[in-house]
């Protein structure tokens, strides 16, 4: 039985990461701000080197757009060397070479820094989750008008579909960087706005509104997609049908 560590196991991802692993008789340890035994801040790393004892693979799946990824991966591998984890698996995202925003760059300096780090390695970047894009639009939909960024496309996959491709890698060996991971389509925002409006019952015009900038210039020409890796296949209304289905 493999010992494998999920930071961020009580996240969207990472908790159902836990669950496959379990399920297919791991012995899994869940590594989050509030979850015992394993309380870690990561970008602190008291009681890290706890955690990691023993472990032969982690699942970095925790992050936060507010800052402090770079940090908590520097603790996190100079741990894992240290307890002689044989495997780190990150989770990234796809487009974060392309897209110029805080937070994609500091996904990206994370993936070099596992990258040098010494330790076998398994990197997937996939596209945004159906959960993100869903609580953008309910962003949106707070107004009478719906206010969208014009000509941005997007490619959203379901989290469990991500969570099973990470789990098997976790149980394999190191392989580096893999293939994207990708939903089953490419839509433009409206196109997401409008299968929202429907599955939900809301009423709301869709106004697209140009914006500027080289970030937004980079997501229009399709910097967070690859259609070539649409491998996922929920669709984002399948989705939303399911998630209203098992609310009611």
């Amino acid at each position: 039985m493999t010992t494998i560590l999920v930071t961020g196991g009580t996240g969207t991802l990472g908790r159902l990461v836990t669950e496959r692993l379990r399920t297919d008789g791991h012995d899994v340890r869940v590594l989050s701000r509030h979850s015992r035994p394993y309380a870690v801040d990561l970008r602190e790393g008291t009681g890290l080197a706890e955690a990691v004892a023993g472990v032969d693979t982690i699942v970095h799946c925790a992050t936060s757009p507010r800052g402090g990824d770079e940090q908590a991966a520097r603790h996190l591998i100079d741990a894992a060397r240290a307890a002689g984890v044989r495997h780190l698996v990150y989770i990234s995202i796809v487009g974060i070479d392309q897209v110029p925003l805080g937070y994609y760059r500091s996904k990206l300096a994370v993936e070099k820094l596992i990258e040098e780090s010494g330790l076998g390695w398994t990197t997937l970047r996939t596209t945004q989750f159906h959960d993100l894009v869903r609580k953008v639009l309910e962003t949106f939909a707070k107004l009478p008008v719906m206010l969208l960024p014009a000509g941005v496309t997007d490619q959203p996959i379901e989290v469990s579909e991500v969570a099973a491709r990470l789990t098997e890698l976790a149980t394999g060996n190191p392989t580096g960087r893999v293939p994207d991971m990708g939903g089953p389509e490419v839509l433009t925002l409206s196109e997401l706005a409008r299968s929202y409006l429907r599955v939900t019952g809301r009423r709301r015009g869709v106004l697209n509104v140009p914006l500027a900038g080289a970030a937004y210039r980079r997501i229009r020409s399709g910097g967070l997609l690859t259609p070539e890796r649409a491998v996922g296949e929920v669709t984002f209304e399948q989705y939303l049908t399911e998630r209203l289905r098992s609310r009611s």
